[in-house]
C-alpha cells in the first residue's frame, strides 16, 4: 500500500503511516533504484537468454553465452534481493538465503558436469535440487508483488515458473509444451521489470512505520526473555 504524503520536512516528506509518521530519504530511495535496477538486469538476461535457447539452438558458443547470462541474472537477483522492501524479516531472509543456496548449487554443478550449465539443467532435470532455489526466491518476489500492488504478470508468473520447473522436474510436461511457457515467463518477466520502472516510488518503499513497529517488537520480545 502506498504510503500518504502529508507535509514537507527539511526537504524531506513526511508520510503518515499505520504506526506513526515517517520520511522517505534519499537512501531509501536510491534502494528502490538498485531493486528495480536489478530486476531489469536479471530480466533482461532471462529474456535474451530465452531468445537465442529458442532462436538458435544448442551451438557451443549460444551455451557459454547463456552459462554467462545466467551468472549475471542471478548476481542482479541477488543485488535485488538485499534491497527489496519487505515486511517480514524472516522471508526477506529466506528468500536470500534460498537465492544463495541456488547460486552455490549452480556453481557446483557448473563445476563437476562435463555439460554446460544450462544443457545440464535441460537434460538431467534432478540438477534443478541444486539449482531451482534462485527461482524459487524470484518466484517469492512475483508472490509479492501481485501481492501488494495486483499486477497481472506476477499474477500468471508466481504460479507459472513452478509449475514449469517441477513439471520439468518431474518428467510430466510434454517437450512441445515447454517452449511456449519459457517464452511467456521471459515476456512476462521483462513486462514487469519494465513496468516497474514506470511506478511511482514510494509504494515500493511501503510504510516505514510498519518497519519501526516489528523491529520494536523483535527487540521487547528478545529483552522480556
Amino acid at each position: 500500500m502506498a504510503p500518504q504524503s502529508s507535509a514537507s520536512q527539511s526537504d524531506l516528506e513526511v508520510y503518515q503511516g499505520q504506526f506513526g509518521d515517517f520520511v522517505i530519504t534519499d537512501e531509501d530511495r536510491r534502494e528502490v533504484v538498485i531493486y528495480r535496477a536489478g530486476l531489469l538486469v536479471a530480466a533482461l538476461c532471462f529474456a535474451l537468454g530465452t531468445g537465442l535457447a529458442l532462436g538458435v539452438g544448442t551451438q557451443s558458443v549460444v551455451l557459454s553465452t547463456l552459462t554467462i547470462l545466467y551468472g549475471l541474472g542471478c548476481a542482479a537477483l541477488g543485488i535485488s534481493l538485499v534491497t527489496i522492501h519487505i515486511y517480514m524479516a524472516p522471508l526477506h531472509r529466506a528468500l536470500q538465503l534460498f537465492w544463495a543456496i541456488g547460486c552455490v548449487g549452480a556453481i557446483a554443478v557448473a563445476a563437476t558436469s562435463n555439460l554446460p550449465l544450462l544443457q545440464t539443467i535441460y537434460e538431467r532435470p534432478t540438477v534443478l535440487w541444486a539449482t531451482g532455489f534462485t527461482f524459487a526466491a524470484l518466484t517469492g518476489i512475483f508472490i509479492k508483488e501481485a501481492f501488494c500492488f495486483g499486477r497481472l504478470e506476477t499474477a500468471i508468473l508466481a504460479p507459472l515458473v513452478p509449475i514449469l520447473l517441477m513439471g520439468h522436474l518431474a518428467g510430466i510436461l510434454p517437450d512441445t509444451v515447454k517452449p511456449g511457457l519459457l517464452a511467456l515467463w521471459a515476456v512476462l518477466f521483462l513486462v514487469f521489470a519494465l513496468r516497474k520502472c514506470l511506478q511511482a516510488i514510494p509504494p515500493d518503499i511501503g510504510d516505514k512505520s510498519v518497519f519501526a513497529y516489528l523491529k520494536q517488537q523483535q527487540k521487547f520480545r528478545a529483552s522480556a526473555n
